[in-house]
């Protein structure tokens, strides 16, 4: 499943170099290489995906803080 990101996500996204990860272009649909033009079209489809009046989506959870590890518990 793809998620429609919205033009503040793809800016917020963007690595300390500039660009975009792989595998977040690959949640968001877009082949890797990235083709030229795939922002606009990605704020194209947001837009288009708002006209019918729903709300934007909700903010995508804060990505873990570095050397954050979370504990798995096996309830077997």
């Amino acid at each position: 499943m793809t998620v429609l990101p919205s033009p503040e996500e793809i800016e917020a996204a963007r690595t300390p170099a500039g660009g975009w990860k792989r595998d977040q272009l690959a949640a968001w649909g877009v082949p890797w290489p990235p083709p030229k033009g795939w922002k606009d079209e990605q704020h194209q489809l947001w837009t288009a995906a708002r006209q019918d009046g729903s709300p934007p989506p909700p903010p995508h959870p804060a990505p873990a803080p570095d050397g954050f590890a979370q504990e798995t518990l096996d309830f077997g």
